[in-house]
């Protein structure tokens, strides 16, 4: 059983998109995505340096374009993530994975994307505040120690690793007192994200969102709230929606995929982080970064040998 995975903001890095460019059918769809959402994709994905593409406002749009781009080359005309039994993105990344499974078109993920990180990145202006990621300790311990600091667990990315939000302040106190046994390592990130710190930027994806015609989709499509899949388009997007202010559950999206028997994952550029995490906490599945477009071939490789439907048609 073969899953796609669509990592967050914090995958990217510098001229990452360098080598997709290459292939003209890619650099025109970007150029598209780029008009739709008003910033120069090409740009960012392969001038621009580590600072400015942290940018929420700029990260944000250029994971998801990244991502859906990638499927396409993977998979050829029609669905992107027609070759998947399952499909998941972490945080942003469930906007890439919500167009590849065709609850939204590529062009109202854009609009999207666009909506959230425009309006995260205002919220974020409104009050100083921060992440960072706490690493090991035991679990019940750091979520208490979190709490307790006035902060929030904004995610929980499984076996060892839940990143804290909150002001700085609260951050601060965290770092000076951490769980026993663990690792306290703040973020380079604008703002507290998936916290009531992002309520403005939640209505202005709301609003956006009202005038999105959403689909049913095609593929199992697990939701960061719960890692329950999601049958309905119209409440998928409103877990979108949602989901600006709520903590990203990717451990129970890792206990999905393992009770759904999956034994391929494949991580759409930039790929690592998701990978990364699954070798921690799904031993036995076989992964794939998929990072250029000379992997493509083996990528397609990957996905023959995992998919349901080629063993099905093979049996």
């Amino acid at each position: 059983m073969l899953a796609i995975v669509a990592p967050g903001q914090g995958a990217q890095t510098p001229g990452f998109l360098t080598p997709w460019l290459e292939d003209d059918q890619f650099a025109s769809r970007l150029a598209e995505l780029s008009e739709v959402v008003g910033i120069d994709l090409v740009h960012y994905g392969t001038d621009a340096d580590a600072e400015t593409i942290r940018d929420t406002a700029i990260a944000q749009p250029l994971l998801v374009a990244a991502g859906l781009l990638a499927a396409e080359a993977l998979t050829g005309p029609g669905l992107p993530f027609s070759g998947a039994d399952v499909a998941a993105g972490h945080s942003v990344g469930e906007i890439t994975a919500a167009a590849g499974v065709g609850v939204l078109s590529a062009s109202d993920a854009m609009v999207f994307v666009r909506e959230r990180a425009q309006g995260m990145a205002e919220a974020s202006a409104l009050t100083p505040t921060t992440m960072a990621a706490v690493l090991r300790g035991e679990p019940a311990e750091v979520l208490a120690t979190i709490e307790a600091v006035g902060a929030t667990a904004a995610n929980n990315n499984g076996s060892g690793q839940v990143v804290a939000a909150g002001t700085v302040e609260q951050i601060e106190a965290l770092k000076a007192n951490p769980p026993a046994k663990a690792r306290v390592i703040p973020l380079s990130v604008a703002g507290a994200f998936h916290t009531h710190h992002m309520e403005p930027g939640r209505v202005r994806v709301a609003a956006a969102a009202s005038g999105m015609t959403a689909h049913d989709p095609a593929v199992t499509l697990l939701s960061n709230r719960d890692g329950l899949a999601v049958a309905s388009g119209t409440e998928y997007v409103g877990r979108l929606v949602a989901q600006v202010t709520s903590p990203v559950r990717w451990d129970l999206c890792l206990a999905a995929l393992a009770d759904l028997g999956v034994t391929g994952l494949l991580e759409l550029p930039p790929a690592g982080t998701l990978t990364g995490i699954a070798k921690r906490n799904l031993p036995g599945v076989e992964v794939f970064n998929l990072n250029t477009p000379d992997q493509l071939d083996d990528a397609r490789e990957f996905c023959a040998k995992h998919t349901s439907s080629a063993t099905t048609q093979e049996a």
